[in-house]
């Protein structure tokens, strides 16, 4: 059972996928500081009194915040985290981003209000550097991008299991039959919720479908292929409806959640390529088998004929696999026998072509 739960832990994916998963991380970064929760900043300006640090701030000693430190955090993790974006230094800029984004996050969480869709993502921080180097669409399977992947995954779950518990926890099932979501609507609704405060019946269904959502959000991991992509949406629906109703949003949880998809097929560099017209030297076709851009033929290797430059070998032979050298014939299936040397007919009568023929007179 030990070695099962190890392989199901360790279960290899593309490098590519991770190398995906990696940059949209880092970005996020970038655009939370700056987009998302740009109020943190304003903490630079609280007196410190007003500063409970989390247990975890209590645990490590961190200094109670200044505006020296706010904006110092805030300076290098910007940099750090667009700089992490592109692949380079993978361990050592990946652990200077995670430990500067836990301190934000002390920052942030330390007045009064603590947030719970930052768990899955903070994780993805943690183990991301483990990975080391991986390269967009690189297709070649890796262990450490799987582990990476699936406990990034495995906390995306369990923000959605433990938010039920803690419902059950501290509301009891009582929860799912009493006014949460027409207070969160009466608060934070927006124009989509003003029926429902005349339909409640909708509403406690509404809170039922929650509760079973979570309770049973683990079940993902027994699917595969088509069905996870299913359920993986459905996720995504969830949190697109709790936007667009009561207007709270989980950004950081919903990029962790693409640990769930097929990232290395993202390859935003050669796209960038192909709509200029330019042909990227490392074809994510011509190496993987596939289809060769703008030419519709499938991807193999490549031979020279003629002594010209290098031509699409549609049949993937090569040189290793009987083509000739320059300005000579190279075999196809489906010809007939051409001599190895000199290109005419088979037989004793061959000659070289460089051998004058007898005079027949």
């Amino acid at each position: 059972m030990a070695a099962g739960l190890t392989r199901w832990l360790t279960e290899a994916v593309p490098k590519g996928r991770v190398a995906a998963f990696r940059t949209l991380v880092y970005l996020f970064v970038v655009g939370d500081l700056t987009i998302f929760t740009p109020w943190v900043r304003g903490h630079a300006d609280v007196p410190g009194s007003l500063y409970q640090p989390l247990f975890v701030g209590r645990l490590l000693h961190l200094p109670t915040p200044t505006y020296a430190l706010v904006w110092s955090v805030f300076t290098a993790l910007v940099v750090t985290a667009a700089v992490a974006a592109t692949g380079r230094a993978p361990r050592l800029l990946g652990w200077t981003v995670f430990a500067l984004y836990f301190e934000w996050m002390i920052i942030a969480m330390s007045y009064g209000k603590v947030d719970h869709d930052r768990f899955a993502f903070l994780v993805a921080l943690a183990v991301l550097p483990t990975v080391g180097a991986a390269r967009h669409g690189d297709r070649a399977l890796s262990e450490r991008a799987g582990w990476a992947l699936r406990v990034t995954q495995i906390a995306v779950v369990a923000t959605y299991f433990l938010a039920a518990w803690a419902k059950l926890r501290f509301g009891g099932i009582d929860w799912m039959f009493g006014s949460v979501l027409m207070r969160a609507i009466i608060r934070r609704g927006t124009w989509l919720t003003d029926f429902l405060t005349s339909a409640p019946g909708i509403l406690i269904a509404a809170q039922v479908g929650i509760m079973a959502f979570e309770l049973f959000s683990p079940l993902i991991f027994l699917t595969r292929g088509r069905w996870r992509t299913y359920f993986v949406a459905y996720f995504y629906g969830f949190h697109l409806v709790t936007f667009a109703t009561i207007t709270i949003s989980f950004a950081p949880h919903l990029v962790a959640m693409t640990s769930f998809l097929p990232l290395e097929r993202v390859r935003p560099i050669v796209w960038a390529r192909r709509a200029l017209g330019r042909r990227p030297a490392d074809a994510d076709a011509g190496d993987a088998g596939g289809v060769e851009p703008g030419t519709g033929r499938a991807g193999g290797g490549r031979r020279t004929v003629g002594g010209g430059g290098p031509q699409p070998d549609p049949l993937g032979v090569g040189q290793g696999a009987g083509g000739g050298a320059a300005g000579h014939p190279v075999a196809v299936a489906g010809d007939e026998p051409v001599d190895r040397v000199g290109g005419g007919q088979h037989g004793p009568d061959a000659q070289h072509p460089a051998e004058p023929r007898p005079d027949p007179a």
